[in-house]
């Protein structure tokens, strides 16, 4: 996700009402996102291989990284939930003796899935609808409000039918290769759905990517993007616009092999200490005004600080952008201790820290980093000064360094490593900065935060106030298997 320079962006006014329904949703939220799901190595899976299992050799013919050796103390151990993590090198030693068993594996190694989900995003004019459904109005009515709000109705209308005509596209390209569909929006997605399918098809754009991608706790269930609406939408993670309008030319490369697996690698979470609450929230159903959050918020507060300390909890999510900490409110400074890599704990505060995977160092981490030319030319001004150098400061020098500096906050989505860093550090006498980006490959935060929370991929929130403890770790069971198609 990219970020204005205003503070109240839209993880940030996200987080603020991250809390709101802990009193009033705290079972429903549980029942929704907690039962049933499916964590690496410990799903249960019938009918033998998934269609991509049963087309992977081996680890390298995969693409996927190799198994990283496990220091001694890596973070909360999974034992301590009961979890039992299984071996990648088994099951992928498994893919050897199944190959070819599988429905989805076309001849000549291809994969063609039997049973396809397509998840397709609710567009500006669906929840402009769908916002104000219970007050009756008409379609004219509608036409108005969003006119005396400065919103263009036709536009939004206009976009909305090239979205749909995309979806259609789609899913009708599915059928006529005989694949069986399902299409769903956000409300109808559900752990069900994805075990129902061999793979995940996301209709819309980046975030519709990350929502498809958060429920699919299976490393060989493929979850692939879509651009229905490219004007308007940038569509990193999606296949390359062209195949929006040619998506049989697609399915036809998949079956015939001409694309590479792509392992984006992801990252869990665990939490731990006083008064924790381990229940997500999905930000994208809510919408609550700031009265409602600060109520809701206060209500529910005294009786989770009489709560016992906990264990670590594995997190129901995990994070295939970034994982954002920090106050709700915009203008109040977020304070935290945070270790990295094991090390000593250091005392902050900023606007908040933000930890990336490869596949975020293109997104919000990325605008947070990144240096203007006319940063670098003053700072190149200075040097020159004090030095004396001799150095013409041509516009291509400038643009040079400025490219070389902001490239190197980019890294491939398939390494199992975290780019951290720090918004808008305070330093003082009192609150260091010396950790402020960096890559890790573990990163610890205790919060001394008043009403913080933890968001992920801006979408699923957790409370994150004065006690609690997150541990922020990258593991190999965790990457999602996706497609990388030429252009």
């Amino acid at each position: 996700m990219t970020c204005s320079p205003g503070f109240l962006c839209g993880c940030r006014s996200a987080a603020r009402r991250a809390a709101a329904l802990r009193k009033y949703r705290a079972a429903a939220a549980a029942s929704s996102l907690l039962a049933g799901l499916r964590l690496p190595g410990g799903s249960r899976r019938s009918g033998g291989l998934s269609p991509v299992e049963s087309l992977l050799p081996s680890r390298a013919a995969a693409g996927f990284p190799a198994q990283r050796e496990r220091s001694a103390s890596p973070g909360p151990a999974p034992s301590a939930l009961g979890q039992q993590q299984s071996s990648p090198r088994l099951a992928l030693s498994r893919l050897g003796q199944q190959q070819g068993k599988s429905a989805g594996l076309a001849g000549g190694g291809g994969f063609r899935p039997s049973r396809v989900v397509v998840v397709a995003k609710t567009t500006r004019y669906e929840f402009e609808q769908q916002r104000y459904r219970y007050a009756g109005l008409s379609e004219e009515d509608l036409k108005q409000l969003l006119a005396l709000k400065g919103s263009n109705y036709s536009g939004l209308l206009e976009r909305h039918h090239i979205h749909t005509k995309n979806v259609e596209h789609v899913v009708d390209s599915l059928r006529n290769e005989r694949i069986e569909v399902r299409l769903v929006k956000r409300r109808e997605y559900d752990e069900e759905t994805v075990r129902w399918a061999d793979a995940v098809i996301s209709a819309g754009g980046d975030g519709t990517m990350l929502l498809a991608a958060s429920k699919v706790f299976d490393r060989f269930k493929p979850v692939i993007g879509v651009n229905t609406d490219p004007e308007r939408s940038e569509g990193h993670l999606c296949l390359p616009v062209r195949y929006t309008y040619s998506f049989p030319e697609a399915l036809q490369k998949f079956s015939r092999g001409e694309f590479r697996w792509l392992w984006r690698q992801r990252i869990r979470m665990y939490l731990e200490g006083t008064g924790i609450n381990p229940t997500p929230v999905d930000l994208h159903e809510q919408q609550l005004s700031q009265e409602q959050h600060s109520r809701a918020h206060v209500n529910g507060r005294f009786h989770d600080q009489r709560s016992e300390i906990s264990g670590p909890h594995l997190l129901p999510v995990r994070a295939l952008n970034e994982v954002f900490i920090g106050e709700s409110l915009s203008s109040r400074a977020s304070y935290y201790e945070v270790s990295v890599d094991d090390g000593p704990w250091e005392k902050q505060k900023s606007s908040g820290l933000n930890v990336c995977t490869g596949t975020g160092s293109k997104a919000w981490s990325y605008n947070i980093n990144k240096v203007a030319t006319q940063a670098v030319e003053e700072i190149l001004k200075i040097a020159k000064k004090h030095e004396s150098l001799n150095l013409p400061l041509s516009s291509e020098l400038i643009q040079k360094v400025t490219n070389e500096y902001n490239d190197s906050l980019l890294y491939s989505p398939e390494e199992p490593k975290m780019f951290f860093s720090i918004r808008e550090p305070i330093a003082n006498r009192v609150f260091s900065s010396s950790l402020q980006r960096g890559f890790f490959s573990k990163v610890c935060v205790r919060s001394r935060c008043w009403d913080a929370c933890m968001v992920v991929d801006g979408g699923i929130s957790f409370e994150f106030n004065d006690g609690a403890i997150a541990s922020i770790l990258i593991d190999t069971e965790d990457a999602l298997c996706t497609v990388l198609l030429e252009e």
